[in-house]
């Protein structure tokens, strides 16, 4: 994830990283930053008070008193101190050289108190003066999977992550980095910036879209200080990447919710909408949406077109899946003579239909091996550019309890169906009361890089957003191509 020469870049690769006041009995940032130090990077403590230090030891951390006695120059550190010694640690920092820190330490412009404001414009002044990366404050700073820096214990560092989260929210950084994880779609980084008052979310996204691991960008966003700036930013990333953004505080509610959380003020609606417009940027409104949609991207197939073949378990599914999909904007066409021809010479229509959608559990059952003849036929129809295939775990355990091979036998038919398509292929897979056996079959699909959701309503969501922006896109490249086309003379 390294791009010399950019300012962020040391910072985001360190070799040194410094954790300032940590407290037990947690002692949680360094228990955080443990796996750092165990994939070879140096891991210091600095902490005045006595008590603190035998248990900081006692990880394995060497603690020093100053800022000062750090053996090797500081590449990261995050502090966590009490807000009114905020600035003095700034200062300490500045004055050894260190490259960035990320402030933990809340209590300033989003309390809406003088006190706040007055020193978080303190921090502002003295890191701007100085050319220092300040993150946050009010934050809980990077997640770098690359060197085995994490956010927690519950957000696992994967190596070889091609996707990038900014967020100015600590919990939903955490979360997402969380959940992602569990659903097999690994980091290449993430950032929580809570206030953002020196480096604001236009900084970090230029920094992720000049990264070549990171092949796809999310962002939680609640306000903007450089507004230009990010226009500029969101545009270029968007130009090169697909980039998910969910905007909180687009209600009144959230709106007044998110000035007491990171101090920021909300844009309007309209201005918001067509700034997604503008840029290209796909548009989320919670953290199921931001995943879901990202995993779609995750699997870089887009879809040419709105026509979904959709292949349910029953009938009543079959148009439960069927509204679902009409309702998001996309179409459930009928599909060519030549494919429905195909299907008639082996559909066991006692208890099914061939139509779109396909209620095809009859036919399957009898013969799992139909169900590879029926993913050849759809995905090859020209009035077909997407495929989606319902799986509820009940219908899995009820049918397949006594014959788990079978099971594996139709989920391998789906891997080799996706693997050999050009066309996107969604799983949807409704838990129903069979939670722990939709968990299982959950990780053994995304393992392999197909895309499951847990509900027909969630898969046609982010199948619309890729869509609309895939769309976006390909006008995009028709008009360049035309700008760059010489005037005849």
């Amino acid at each position: 994830m390294a791009v010399p020469g950019h300012r962020l870049d040391r910072m985001m690769n360190p070799a040194t990283v410094v954790v300032v006041g940590d407290k037990g009995p947690r002692y949680m940032w360094l228990n955080n930053f443990l796996s750092f130090k165990r994939a070879g990077g140096r891991l210091y403590s600095v902490q005045i008070d006595p008590s603190q230090i035998p248990g900081i030891e006692a990880l394995g951390v060497t603690n020093f008193t100053a800022l000062a006695d750090v053996p090797e120059p500081i590449d990261y550190a995050l502090v966590a101190v009490p807000r009114q010694i905020a600035p003095r640690v700034l200062n300490d920092l500045i004055a050894v050289g260190a490259h960035g820190a990320a402030f933990f330490t809340s209590g300033f412009a989003e309390t809406g108190e003088d006190l706040g404001r007055e020193l978080e414009q303190r921090l502002t002044d003295m890191a701007l003066e100085a050319h220092f990366n300040l993150v946050g404050p009010n934050c809980i700073g990077l997640h770098l999977p690359q060197v085995g820096l994490s956010f927690g214990d519950d957000c696992p560092v994967s190596p070889n992550g091609r996707i990038g989260f900014l967020s100015q929210s600590g919990t939903h950084g955490s979360m997402f980095a969380a959940m992602a994880e569990r659903m097999n779609l690994h980091l290449s980084l993430a950032v929580s910036f809570g206030n953002g008052v020196v480096l604001d979310v236009a900084d970090y996204l230029e920094y992720l879209t000049l990264d070549p691991q990171t092949e796809i960008i999310g962002v939680y966003l609640e306000g903007v200080r450089k507004g230009r700036a990010f226009f500029e930013a969101l545009r270029e990333a968007c130009r090169l990447k697909p980039v998910v953004v969910w905007k909180g505080g687009q209600t009144e509610a959230g709106a007044l919710a998110i000035r007491s959380h990171t101090g920021s003020m909300a844009s309007a609606r309209a201005v918001w909408d067509g700034l997604m417009r503008q840029t290209g940027a796909i548009p989320t409104h919670n953290i199921e949406e931001t995943l879901d949609v990202v995993q779609l991207l995750n699997t870089n197939r887009p879809p040419s077109g709105r026509g979904v073949a959709l292949l349910a378990m029953t009938g009543g599914q079959s148009v439960s899946i069927a509204d679902a999909f009409g309702r998001a904007g996309l179409t459930v066409p009928r599909l060519s003579p030549a494919s429905y021809q195909a299907l008639a010479s082996f559909f066991n229509i006692v208890g099914g239909s061939f139509q779109n959608p396909l209620d095809m559990a009859g036919t399957i059952m009898l013969q799992p091996e139909s169900l590879n003849r029926i993913l050849r036929i759809v995905l090859a129809d020209p009035e077909i550019q997407a495929v989606v295939m319902e799986f509820p775990a009940r219908f899995a355990k009820r049918f397949f309890k006594e014959s788990p091979d079978q099971l594996d036998r139709l989920l391998e038919i789906v891997r080799q169906g996706a693997a050999e398509s050009a066309k996107p292929l969604l799983f949807t897979l409704q838990p129903g009361d069979e939670d722990g056996l939709a968990r299982k079959l959950e990780t053994k699909l995304t393992s392999w890089g197909l895309p499951v959701f847990p509900s027909f309503e969630r898969a046609a969501t982010a199948l619309a957003r890729v869509f609309a922006q895939a769309e976006r896109r390909r006008r995009q490249t028709v008009l360049e191509e035309r700008s760059n086309v010489a005037p005849r003379q």
